[in-house]
């Protein structure tokens, strides 16, 4: 379900050339050297196959959480303020310019984002910042996709995931709304569109709704009864109903409410923004899609189990109006043709490979999946009102129009700034060594962009002189 973050490279940089403190001269070095690890973990974690990159983010993690002390050290540095109790005078001596590579902003099919140039210190304390956030909702991401696993996971295991992933949610939900109320002291909006007001805000609110959409998880039976109706594993031919309590189904649905209002506060701010990815944009729309159609879908098994089969359906019918899909009534459904149904066997069948495969899987924020559970009760509960309730199905569109409104589920929690430790920061007292120093040992990858950037879209390798200015191709 979470969107799949690119995360970002950067070039190397030495802090020695732009800061020089009087009281702790080996602060520009130290940082040096934890940014240097931080570019090469990053440059190796974009060369590393998909499919091996989740169980390496624990030491992107870690090489984070070591250098971005020494950030907000520069950064009190320069603003006055302690850090751990100590004062540390700190002049700039030059500007700093650094480069990341954007990787929410649209760029040409077939070729890699453009590195962005930024000035200021700020800007390297916002891309830091945000690609740690990126890192936690690929753990979230991991998290989640065990459950969608040919090996269906127990009651435990499940419930443990869902809790690691509300973690990883609620820690990037805490870094992006840091960033957001500091970017409010912004008189200009930086190059990159990855730091922008805009898009962080969506980022925030984003992992809010993320946040609370998988509360529900836990507690609902019916993806994992489709799950397990695909499971080619699975020996259990008698399939026995599953059955959820009244009160909690209602809950569920607020609780999505929720999530879908958050997500359409996200959709709104990226529509303030020019230039972001068409498919971080749709991804948002989808989740929100995917969220109202579960609210419906609980709304309808809460009217189904007060003997309402016709309401439930009807809010069925809603769900798949709200997820985007052909609302089809029981005689139109025997009259698809059979290409109908082939076609929806082949997208069943694509979507179960992105699942093993776990690269694709979750760019729909879920919807897929939602409308094979909305179409599971639904073909259930149309066979059970044509032969034994014979009930009136009332119009989608007026129960739509009662929903009721959302109900939150998380207070987030504030980002704590990491401080330094007490010794590192008496050691940084002594004299730098000007060979210690480590601004990274991986190739910079800047010439590559050059030639990239210089080579017309689709030429081949070689030929970049036959599309040159004043040359005759024929």
């Amino acid at each position: 379900m979470p969107f799949p973050f690119v995360l970002p490279t950067t070039s190397s940089v030495s802090f020695t050339d732009s800061f020089s403190s009087s009281t702790h001269p080996s602060l520009p070095n130290c940082a040096t050297t934890a940014r240097g690890v931080v570019r090469d973990v990053l440059k190796r974690y974009k060369r590393i196959p998909p499919a091996s990159q989740a169980s390496t983010l624990s030491t992107v993690l870690s090489a984070l959480h070591d250098y971005i002390p020494y950030l907000f050290a520069l950064d009190a540095g320069l603003s006055g303020t302690s850090c751990a109790g100590e004062e540390i005078d700190l002049v700039l001596v030059k500007e700093l310019e650094v480069e990341w590579r954007s990787t929410l902003s649209t760029t040409v099919p077939g070729r890699e984002p453009a590195r962005v140039k930024l000035k200021s210190l700020e800007s390297e304390l916002f891309f830091t910042l945000s690609t740690l956030a990126y890192v936690y909702s690929l753990q979230a991401r991991a998290q989640l996709h065990t459950l969608y696993n040919a090996t269906l996971p127990t009651r435990e295991q499940r419930a443990t995931a869902i809790a690691a992933a509300m973690k990883h949610f609620l820690d990037a939900n805490a870094i992006y709304t840091f960033l957001v109320a500091r970017s409010q002291q912004w008189h200009a909006q930086p190059a990159a569109i990855d730091i922008s007001s805009p898009v962080l805000g969506a980022l925030a609110e984003l992992t809010l709704a993320e946040a609370t959409l998988i509360t529900v998880l836990k507690d609902d039976p019916y993806p994992a009864a489709v799950v397990e109706d695909r499971n080619k594993n699975s020996k259990d031919w008698m399939f026995k109903s599953v059955e959820i309590p009244k009160v909690r189904a209602h809950l569920f649905a607020r609780l999505c409410l929720s999530s879908a209002e958050h997500a359409a506060k996200a959709q709104a701010m990226l529509g303030r923004a020019a230039r972001v990815d068409e498919g971080f944009a749709r991804y948002v729309d989808d989740f929100r899609r995917t969220a109202k159609g579960k609210a419906c879908r609980f709304l309808g098994v809460d009217a189904e189990l007060a003997a309402k089969t016709g309401e439930g359906i009807a809010w069925l019918r809603g769900a798949r109006k709200e997820l985007g899909f052909a609302a089809l009534d029981a005689d139109e459904e025997k009259k698809a043709s059979g290409l109908a149904k082939l076609k929806k066997g082949w997208a069943e069948k694509r979507e179960d490979r992105k699942v093993e495969r776990g690269g694709a899987w979750g760019t729909d924020a879920g919807k897929f999946e939602e409308g094979r559970v909305v179409d599971m009760l639904l073909k259930k509960w149309e066979k059970m009102n044509d032969t034994m309730s014979i009930q009136i199905v009332p119009s989608s569109s007026e129960l739509i129009a009662t929903m009721p409104s959302g109900r939150e589920y998380h207070t987030p929690k504030p980002y704590i700034i990491p401080t330094l430790e007490e010794e590192a920061i008496i050691r940084m007292r002594a004299p730098p060594d000007p060979g210690d120093a480590f601004e990274g040992e991986e190739e910079d990858s800047a010439d590559e962009d050059e030639r990239a950037a210089a080579a017309p879209v689709g030429a081949f390798p070689g030929t970049k002189a036959e599309y040159s200015a004043g040359s005759s191709y024929y």
